[in-house]
């Protein structure tokens, strides 16, 4: 199930940094502690927080009444039990941002049935997870073979490990990136690959993510999966989530918003 979680700002012009799916991370591990879910185990995806932004010295500042935050995992129970811890909260703080959160809408999608599907990154692709920080900063270029196998057989990993068939089909697994974007970014100086860190059970690390639209031909089972939980590593700590191209046409349904109650947490 993919949901989207709005809050009210409270504070507008508050900032965060440009990557902060950490501090999101950090904000499901103290809300779930105590909790039978195990983060690192579940398979579960989510995005940056969504809304207008302009960028500063400092991070991205938000300005619109409301911001957005993409959750998704085949799980719905956890995803039900992150939305009701969320919304005991009553206002909180994420980095600087005062939020409140106010409704919870799901996505009426599914996968399309085909072999083909194109997708957008909302956030980076991770790869690579090694012990070897090198192997985990080490550039592929997303045209090549090594490429498309390190993120199947990651896929292959991550689905037998929560119970899902890869399929029969394992040979139509291909990725084909957009090569166009990728040339009109690398003209312009804009990088499509970058360093990243994250604090992984207890342990810094530098990885590289990829973020580029692509095509992904392979069986109906493994889209979606990753629609649902995510492409690549590291996905539980907000890296791999994708979108469909068709998606703005995706209809919503309300399935909780906030009752009459505030308290004042503060993360």
């Amino acid at each position: 199930m993919r949901v989207r979680v709005v809050f009210k700002l409270k504070n507008k012009g508050a900032v965060l940094p440009f990557h902060h799916q950490e501090l999101i991370r950090s904000l499901l591990d103290m809300m779930m502690i105590g909790n039978e879910y195990n983060l690192d185990k579940i398979p579960f995806n989510y995005s940056g927080l969504k809304g207008q932004t302009k960028v500063g010295k400092d991070g991205l500042h938000y300005f619109s009444q409301l911001v957005t935050l993409v959750f998704t995992s085949s799980n719905e129970q956890f995803i039900q039990a992150v939305i009701d811890k969320l919304f005991k909260f009553g206002y909180f703080y994420l980095g600087s941002l005062q939020l409140e959160p106010h409704l919870v809408e799901k996505e009426m999608s599914v996968v399309p049935d085909v072999y083909c599907c194109k997708y957008l990154c909302i956030s980076p692709i991770v790869i690579t997870k090694s012990s070897s920080q090198l192997q985990n900063k080490l550039f592929i270029s997303p045209e090549s073979d090594g490429f498309s196998g390190k993120l199947k057989q990651s896929t292959i990993q991550r689905m037998i490990a929560n119970g899902y068939d890869f399929g029969d089909d394992s040979a139509k697994f291909s990725i084909r990136p957009d090569t166009g974007y990728i040339e009109r970014l690398t003209e312009r100086g804009k990088k499509f690959a970058r360093i990243y860190t994250l604090n992984h059970q207890g342990n810094p690390l530098e990885i590289r993510g990829y973020t580029f639209p692509f095509e992904l031909n392979a069986n109906k089972e493994v889209h979606n999966f990753i629609f649902k939980n995510g492409f690549g590593e590291f996905t539980q700590y907000g890296f791999g989530m994708l979108d469909l191209t068709t998606s703005k046409n995706i209809p919503r349904k309300i399935i909780h918003q906030k009752a009459d109650s505030a308290s004042l947490s503060e993360f």
